[in-house]
């Protein structure tokens, strides 16, 4: 049985150690990894390849927010879920428009983690209901503040409802408005390799491998 492969990046010992203990009760789960901060996440990403990143929001040298925007740029296909105790919107914000497939919160019971965890790696957007309803407080109040703002801001909302990077949101953009990988690449100074591998996960986190049934989902998401 083929296991999911787990980086855990938290500052405290303790909690390090808790999660590991809790997430290696599962069969399918390996922890590959230990860091104390993003920076040795980072480079234990190189080292050991996880496939999912439990990433602590708060950490000295780099903090979880920062971390999970380079990890998403160098390595866009591994699933960087936020460690966190409290719910502050301005961080679930940042961390999510970098790439974070989603919250949770670091009081989950045990066999909530797993649960977590393993519907990620399968493509599962993870948001605990407080957090959410805390984020939609948010984009309501900015609507109702400024609705010209909001309206200008509606592609990177909708898009990071998805859980897309910078870079995600970007070619989602060019695919919705029909360009290649080889035109995408082009514009945007990259290789066509790295383009294959951002429009696959793209194609995971929207749960739709067809370029042309991709391109219309997003569109219609863009228009609503």
């Amino acid at each position: 049985m083929e296991k999911i492969r787990v980086l855990i990046a938290d500052d405290q010992t303790l909690m390090r150690d808790g999660l590991k203990t809790i997430l290696e009760l599962e069969e399918n789960i390996e922890v590959v990894a230990l860091a104390k901060d993003g920076v040795e996440a980072l480079k234990l990403c190189s080292e050991t390849r996880p496939q999912v990143v439990l990433m602590d929001i708060r950490m000295p040298n780099m903090d979880g927010v920062q971390c999970t925007k380079l990890i998403k740029e160098t390595y866009p296909n591994i699933v960087v879920l936020i460690l966190t105790t409290f719910d502050d919107e301005e961080f679930i914000v940042k961390a999510l428009s970098n790439g974070a497939t989603g919250y949770i919160l670091k009081d989950i019971e045990g066999d909530g983690l797993i649960k977590a965890v393993q519907d990620a790696y399968t493509g599962a957007f993870i948001l605990p209901s407080k957090i959410a309803i805390k984020l939609a407080g948010k984009i309501v109040k900015g609507y109702s503040e400024d609705p010209k703002k909001s309206i200008e801001n509606n592609e990177v909302k909708l898009l990071n409802s998805l859980g897309l990077s910078d870079k995600e949101m970007e070619i989602a953009k060019m695919l919705a408005q029909g360009f290649t990988n080889k035109q995408i690449a082009s514009s945007l100074y990259i290789s066509g390799g790295t383009v294959k591998n951002y429009v696959s996960n793209l194609y995971s986190k929207i749960g739709i491998s067809d370029r042309t049934a991709a391109a219309i989902y997003i569109k219609d998401l863009l228009s609503e």
